[in-house]
């Protein structure tokens, strides 16, 4: 898979950026979400406006990971204000990474995970956050691995269903 390359992508990548994100949120979550949540969510989290606004924030970045062309993964990662919560200026937040099913073990994730990494150490952070739902032993499991340590907990709202998310971070 060394052929995998990861770019930042712009405004004019919108809808592969909708695509893969309503694709790999809905293989990620769809069997343990009832059916109306995940369509009220895929409609208005990945809505054209929602994500033209996400993608023309200037302290927010998104990076395709491609092979061979096609969209097989995305990364988005928030600083200062745009953080969904600490907003904290020596922090970055990786908000998403997500894979395609069928490339999942294939090092795609790390790949990605490796881009917010370098970005967070270009930028001077101190430390990288995220929020991942408590019912995601694979997620939880691979940035334990990557030194992430659980600090808090927040609810995530899909739909009509409050979720809690494990707070994890990783210094740098």
């Amino acid at each position: 898979m060394s052929n995998i390359k990861i770019h930042k992508i712009s405004i004019s990548d919108l809808e592969q950026l909708q695509k893969i994100g309503r694709q790999t949120f809905k293989e990620t979550f769809s069997e343990s979400n009832s059916e109306e949540n995940m369509k009220t969510y895929l409609e208005e989290g990945f809505s054209k406006e929602k994500l033209t606004a996400e993608l023309n924030n200037k302290d927010s970045e998104f990076y395709f990971a491609t092979l061979e062309k096609e969209v097989i993964g995305y990364l988005k990662i928030n600083f200062g204000e745009s953080q969904t919560e600490l907003k904290d200026n020596k922090a970055l937040e990786i908000e998403r990474i997500y894979v395609s099913k069928e490339f999942h073990g294939k090092s795609v994730g790390q790949l990605l995970y490796d881009k917010a990494i370098e970005v967070a150490k270009q930028k001077g952070s101190e430390y990288v956050w995220l929020g991942v739902w408590e019912e995601n032993p694979r997620a939880i499991n691979f940035y334990k691995k990557n030194g992430f340590v659980e600090f808090d907990k927040h609810i995530f709202k899909l739909g009509n269903d409050e979720q809690t998310d494990i707070m994890m971070k990783m210094k740098l």
